[in-house]
């Protein structure tokens, strides 16, 4: 059973940092890239960013370029995401997923952890 884990959400100033991890389980970590996704109340699902299998390429949406990072590692299954300069826009579930083929069709997902970022 492939189970992937967030946690490191929480309650952020604006200009405040989290750090998010993802531990995966029940798969072979590093033949999966990772995403993170967020959603915020009313709002599409949107993709945050991406990471490919050695971790050595990555891969963000324009909003959250140059403030957030993703890396991984295969060692300890888990993915990171290190959020700088938070935005009450960057306010949503933060939810990682797994892809075996690619980073278009994801097959798993997590249940997603909660930043919230107060004005």
């Amino acid at each position: 059973q492939v189970r992937l884990v967030e946690s490191g959400g929480g309650l952020v100033q604006t200009g405040g940092s989290l750090r998010l991890s993802c531990v995966a389980s029940g798969l072979t970590f590093s033949d999966y890239y990772m995403g993170w996704f967020r959603q915020a109340p009313g709002k599409e699902r949107e993709l945050v960013g991406h990471v490919n299998l050695a971790g050595d390429f990555r891969g963000y949406a324009d909003l959250v370029k140059g403030r957030f990072t993703i890396s991984r590692d295969n060692a300890k299954n888990t993915l990171y995401l290190e959020m700088n300069r938070l935005k009450p826009r960057d306010t949503a579930v933060y939810i990682c997923a797994a892809s075996r083929t690619s980073t278009k069709d994801w097959d798993y997902w997590g249940q997603g952890t909660q930043v919230t970022v107060s004005s």
